[in-house]
């Protein structure tokens, strides 16, 4: 959907949209008719024009399961619709199912920027250009060792990625199970066809234990803080006094006409300032748990995740643009590291006066090393076991 406040949201589709929420709910409450044995079919039943219905209604019962309830009993006339599981299940499921599918989205993305950076760290492992700390020359390194930086920053949000479990929720009104024992199920094969069903996986109940969603949330984090850094990058050495990084296609200016303005970068950073916050929220909400129901804390969670989950696959889409048309030009890099030679080079003399021996013809260390070691760590795939 279009944003004018969160300019590029219609990249995220139909992530976390009030349609997929909907559609998300009534998925759960159809996979549980089946546990139950029920052969009611609940397609079709609800859909668009029934979400500021149920939007109006959410307020008296503090969430959309109760209004969604009564409209699927009434349409379907089955009555054994929700029965063994309380509004927090079905919300909970339904944010695994949204949240399986951002990240999956999310992922896709990355792996591509993964081959886009090593080709990159590849193609410019002797591209030689002024290494920069505090702001100042330091010595001299390569744009491929610069490149293979980025790509270990995604890599290591590439790991977080693949550690998130999606789990089912399935605990009844207060964590118990009761509910599905008194209507005569095994509660934990009941949560193990429910998880089944769905395509998420079986779980202790979790109403108040909310780490299924922060470690979702600093996932999606680590990501917008990899891109907002490589971001940084292409925006300072955009400058046309550096001139060592453009964007392929730069955004124009209301007023200036011969302005390039690395648009996409100015995005990313925007998603990675804005995230952080997002992701403490969660955390915040995770602490505001109390007896076996949050009084707030839990329903905090809803807007930040589908906010954090849009903005991060807005995100992850324009990373991809960016790397993809990135423009590296070597002579300017090559340029800028000989206006300040001289400078790049003190502290390689101080180290040959210590070793008691004239410099080497150059300053590099171990860059090639270090960006086949990147590379080879990008090929191998996500480290499995790990989680964020």
């Amino acid at each position: 959907m279009s944003d004018l406040f969160w300019p590029g949201d219609e990249r995220a589709g139909a992530t976390f949209d009030q349609g997929a929420y909907l559609a998300a709910l009534v998925a759960v409450e159809q996979a549980w008719l089946e546990v139950l044995d029920s052969p009611a079919d609940l397609s079709g039943l609800v859909g668009a024009t029934d979400v500021a219905m149920l939007a109006d209604a959410a307020e008296g019962g503090g969430n959309p399961v109760l209004g969604l309830v009564g409209l699927l009993r009434e349409r379907s006339g089955e009555t054994l619709v929700h029965r063994g599981l309380t509004s927090q299940d079905v919300v909970d499921t339904a944010l695994m199912l949204l949240l399986r599918d951002a990240v999956a989205t999310v992922r896709a993305e990355v792996d591509a920027q993964v081959e886009l950076l090593a080709t990159l760290a590849e193609a410019h492992r002797s591209t030689v250009m002024s290494a920069r700390t505090l702001g100042q020359p330091a010595v001299p390194t390569t744009f491929g060792l610069r490149a293979a930086t980025w790509l270990t920053g995604l890599l290591d949000a590439r790991d977080d990625l693949a550690g998130l479990r999606f789990p089912v929720q399935l605990g009844g009104a207060a964590g118990t199970m009761a509910a599905a024992v008194e209507l005569g199920l095994d509660p934990l094969a009941a949560r193990e066809r429910l998880a089944s069903t769905l395509g998420l996986e079986p779980a202790a109940p979790w109403h108040t234990s909310r780490r299924p969603l922060t470690r979702a949330g600093d996932a999606l984090v680590a990501c917008t803080d990899a891109w907002g850094r490589i971001a940084g990058d292409v925006v300072t050495l955009s400058r046309p006094e550096i001139g060592e990084l453009a964007e392929g296609a730069g955004g124009g200016s209301s007023t200036m006409p011969h302005k390039q303005n690395p648009v996409l970068s100015v995005l990313l950073r925007r998603a990675a300032l804005t995230a952080p916050p997002l992701g403490a929220t969660l955390h915040a909400a995770a602490v505001d748990q109390a007896d076996e129901r949050a009084v707030g804390g839990w329903h905090a969670e809803w807007d930040t995740l589908r906010l954090l989950a849009r903005r991060t696959v807005v995100a992850a889409t324009q990373a991809t643009a960016l790397l993809a048309d990135l423009r590296v030009d070597a002579g300017r890099m090559l340029l800028r590291h000989d206006e300040v030679a001289d400078a790049l080079h003190a502290e390689q003399r101080s180290m040959a006066e210590v070793a008691g021996r004239d410099p080497r013809p150059t300053y590099l260390g171990a860059i090639d090393a270090l960006i086949d070691e990147t590379r080879a760590r990008s090929a191998a795939g996500p480290a499995t076991g790990r989680t964020p």
